[in-house]
C-alpha cells in the first residue's frame, strides 16, 4: 500500500510540475512521454493490470497535454509501452520517446 501511494504521489507531482503552460511545447510532450514510461514501469512493477495502467496514465495525459493531436500520440505510445514485455523505464523511454 505504501509503494502504491508513493508511486501515485511521485507521478502526480512530476506531472503537475510540467503542466503549467497553456500550450504543448515539444519539451512538455517529451517530458510527458518520459513520465508515462516511468509511470507504466512503476505500475508494472507493482503488478497493476494493463487496463488499470492505461486508465491511470491516460488520465495524466489528458490533464496535462492541451492539444488533441498530442494526446492521441501520447495514448498510442502509452498503449505500446503497456503491451511491451519490458518493465524498465529506460528501455520504454528509448523505444517510445525518441
Amino acid at each position: 500500500m505504501k509503494k502504491t501511494l508513493l508511486a501515485t504521489v511521485t507521478i502526480s507531482v512530476a506531472a503537475f510540475a510540467y503542466a503549467s503552460t497553456s500550450s504543448d511545447s515539444s519539451a512538455l510532450v517529451s517530458q510527458q512521454c518520459k513520465l508515462s514510461a516511468e509511470a507504466a514501469s512503476t505500475l508494472k512493477s507493482l503488478q497493476y493490470g494493463n487496463t488499470s495502467i492505461r486508465k491511470d496514465v491516460s488520465s495524466l495525459i489528458d490533464r496535462h497535454l492541451k492539444t488533441q493531436e498530442n494526446r492521441d500520440i501520447a495514448h498510442k505510445k502509452l498503449n505500446l509501452m503497456v503491451d511491451d514485455k519490458s518493465s524498465d523505464a529506460r528501455t520504454l523511454e528509448m523505444k517510445y520517446c525518441s
